[in-house]
């Protein structure tokens, strides 16, 4: 069964026509996944250990530790500090995020935050959207919806499902009908369910 990650979800979602199917047709053809050539891998990895560990905000800057690719030297600086001034004087307790698999018309999505942070008292699973792409409310809408549906379940009461705008330094919180924004993304997986055998 083809399987999209939440970003491929959202690529596809904020597209039309067809850069639309072109998404797709990228998405279906590119190599298997291998961490090896996960461009952002060993930056989340960093991040998440950080916290486990209970290190402070001084310690981001060791994520440019060991790394030598001058194009991750460069995008992954500007991650940090924009990761530096959202976590600003918040004081973080972690926990182990919940992940799953949301199934529709054939295709699986990854639903995988990275991040558990307690904070101000309330735990919120956070998907990190590191990309240099436009952001806005409703791309991250179907995030936190489709985190909403798959791991309420799996949540403590009252966890707030977000996504992290890593680069402007910004959390999107759940704050639509996540049952209406639900009947979308299966819309737009039957899409890319038809659409598949023919790209």
């Amino acid at each position: 069964m083809p399987r999209l990650s939440l970003t491929d979800l959202v690529d596809v979602v904020s597209k039309a026509g067809s850069p639309k199917a072109t998404k797709v047709k990228q998405i279906k053809n590119r190599q298997d996944y291998s961490p090896a050539t996960d461009f952002y891998k060993p930056l989340r990895e960093k991040l998440v250990s950080i916290h486990q560990a209970d290190q402070s905000k001084s310690d981001l800057p060791t994520i440019l530790d060991g790394i030598t690719d001058l194009k991750k030297i460069k995008t992954y600086a500007i991650l940090v500090e924009g990761y530096r001034k959202w976590w600003g004087t918040k004081k973080f307790g972690w926990f182990s995020p919940p992940t799953t698999i949301y199934s529709h018309a054939g295709l699986d999505v990854s639903v995988n935050p990275e991040l558990g942070l307690s904070f101000n008292g309330v735990d919120h699973l956070i998907k990190l959207y590191l990309k240099d792409d436009e952001v806005n409310k409703a791309k991250m809408d179907l995030i936190t919806s489709l985190m909403e549906h798959c791991l309420r379940e799996k949540s403590k009461q009252g966890t707030i499902m977000s996504v992290l705008d890593v680069r402007g330094s910004k959390l999107y919180v759940l704050s639509t009908n996540a049952t209406a924004q639900k009947a979308i993304i299966d819309a737009e997986l039957a899409y890319v369910a038809a659409l598949w055998p023919n790209v």
